[in-house]
């Protein structure tokens, strides 16, 4: 079973309209919907935006449907001026920008989990290489992989952007993957990013991401339509 998990309806309502013999349920107020698109069986929710709420339905995705892998799909902001809105980006792993302990001598970004320290999640290379495949289908766009960078900030100034890209060696900040990553990571499940860039790396004001985030949107669904189909 494939697992999708986004922040925004637009995401899993293009992904719900592609679903045969679907299905829903609703655990902690997520809803969950299970279907099957080109045979494959898939499993997608509207998590809501930020990490906790990425947690707590990938934590849910993985003990009551048990999938394969999960995908996060979405938007994100590029922190590259090579990387430019409507390119995409895949996950070679991801970090938690805001993860700030550095007080108590850990390094930035780094996660301290009850057995070990680690700062990168890293994502499964056969799935994002699927990914990165299953862009084909789109024309005109670039797509990168690398680093992606979650926090739960929304960050529009150049300038917060650039220590995030020189501190992280990041492509792009959003607000979901890294703790999609951590509980897949921490329960054994394959998972990997795929984000359509919605807003640049020059400074943005809050109206440009809703203003393309529509657009991008559909752009990440396209791809993960063709990802579906080649499964």
């Amino acid at each position: 079973m494939l697992g999708f998990i986004c922040a925004l309806d637009v995401e899993v309502e293009g992904i719900k309209s592609l679903m045969d013999n679907k299905t829903e349920e609703t655990f902690a107020k997520i809803t969950y919907a299970k279907g099957e698109i080109f045979g494959q069986e898939v499993v997608c929710c509207e998590c809501g935006i930020g990490k906790v709420n990425a947690a707590m339905s990938t934590q849910i995705m993985i003990d009551r449907y048990s999938p394969d892998v999960i995908i996060n799909s979405g938007i994100a902001g590029s922190l590259s001026k090579d990387i430019r809105i409507g390119d995409i980006v895949i996950s070679d792993d991801c970090v938690q920008h805001d993860m700030d302990g550095t007080e108590m001598g850990d390094l930035p970004g780094e996660i301290c989990f009850n057995d070990e320290k680690r700062i990168d999640i890293p994502a499964d290379k056969a799935t994002s290489d699927k990914l990165q495949a299953a862009c084909g289908v789109l024309n005109d766009t670039a797509v990168f992989r690398g680093r992606i960078a979650s926090g739960d900030v929304f960050i529009s100034m150049h300038e917060k952007r650039q220590r995030v890209a020189d501190l992280f060696h990041a492509l792009a900040c959003e607000m979901e993957g890294g703790a999609v990553g951590t509980v897949c990571y921490r329960n054994g499940i394959p998972y990997a990013v795929l984000r359509c860039i919605s807003d640049d790396f020059n400074e943005n004001e809050f109206v440009d991401f809703m203003r393309f985030r529509r657009i991008a949107a559909e752009k990440s669904i396209k791809a993960i339509t063709e990802f579906i189909k080649n499964c």
